[in-house]
């Protein structure tokens, strides 16, 4: 679903400007486990529900990197790609730091050519492995495309059980028992940000294909990587906004905005949810439509003169 107005600053192979939002619905799981708090979902002080920006990016980078699976296979037919070895995953298990040393070594004059050349998520999300060899400033630190915090729209309510094991796994006893140990959100919406700035494509070598990739495995993200706390969370709209300008055409507050989910009625904001018929959820088109918004108050240019919207959850 995109909008009709082309967009006449894009060249089809720059890496475009994106402003994005997940919006994902959680059922009796676990989106994101605290370690400080014995794995339980993270819950920020004032009750809603949090998604580390790292979790979101651990779950793209093992995507790509089960080759054998069918949704690299899918997506890979989808967009052509040609060369497995273009799409490695620097941050693996089993790494040889030896070898990506040796991979940063100068081609053509330009540092780390074979490492950029090799590893997707280096050239989009950025990176610190290069930052003990020489080069100082051309050292990679930041990415083209980043994810913000996730928060909840409303307050989590988190549920504790126990589980048990018919056979046991410690030496001597016939039975298990992992007391509270099925920590889980019963019912949470969840909006995460995500960015996409080419600003920094020249350092990093990030090409649109990187990011086509991202874009892509969206919608895969959660049902395709699932655990036994984390079975039920779906990824309900991924909202995608390329400005008309890579520089950028809107704010990326406003249209963030514009498209968080709000919890209904408003005398319920302080209140769990039991289901997500509890929440007006905008979209580009449709009942809470913002694609004729005015970008602002005061503003001249609604959001759909300003760029092109898909929603890579559809």
């Amino acid at each position: 679903m995109t909008t009709a107005i082309m967009n006449e600053n894009k060249d089809a192979g720059l890496v475009p400007r994106i402003t994005g939002l997940l919006v994902l619905e959680v059922r009796k799981s676990n989106p994101n486990g605290d370690p400080e708090r014995e794995s339980s979902p993270r819950q920020r002080p004032d009750g809603k529900g949090e998604i580390s920006p790292v979790s979101v990016k651990r779950k793209l980078r093992d995507l790509v990197l089960e080759k054998d699976g069918v949704v690299w296979q899918d997506v890979k037919t989808t967009l052509a790609i040609e060369a497995d070895e273009k799409f490695q995953i620097l941050e693996s298990r089993g790494r040889i730091r030896d070898e990506i040393i040796k991979q940063m070594e100068p081609t053509n004059g330009r540092l780390g050519q074979a490492f950029i050349d090799a590893y997707w998520d280096g050239r989009l999300f950025g990176n610190t492995f290069l930052e003990k060899g020489e080069g100082g400033s051309d050292t990679i630190r930041s990415g083209v495309a980043h994810f913000g915090v996730g928060v909840s729209i409303a307050p989590i309510d988190i549920e504790f059980s126990t589980w048990t094991n018919k056979s046991g796994v410690e030496q001597g006893k016939d039975r298990g028992m992992a007391p509270m140990a099925f920590r889980v959100v019963k019912h949470g919406l969840y909006a995460v940000p995500f960015f996409v700035s080419p600003n920094l494509a020249h350092k990093t070598g990030c090409t649109k294909l990187d990011v086509d990739l991202m874009l892509n495995l969206l919608k895969h993200t959660y049902s395709d990587t699932r655990s036994v706390v984390r079975s039920m969370v779906e990824v309900v709209h991924a909202h995608t906004f390329t400005h008309n300008s890579r520089a950028g055409s809107v704010s990326d507050f406003a249209l963030i905005d514009a498209l968080t989910p709000r919890r209904i009625p408003k005398e319920d904001n302080d209140k769990p949810s039991a289901s997500v018929t509890e929440y007006e959820i905008p979209t580009w088109d449709g009942k809470y439509s913002i694609k004729d918004q005015l970008v602002r108050d005061g503003a001249s240019q609604t959001f759909a003169q300003c760029g092109e919207y898909h929603d890579y959850a559809l």
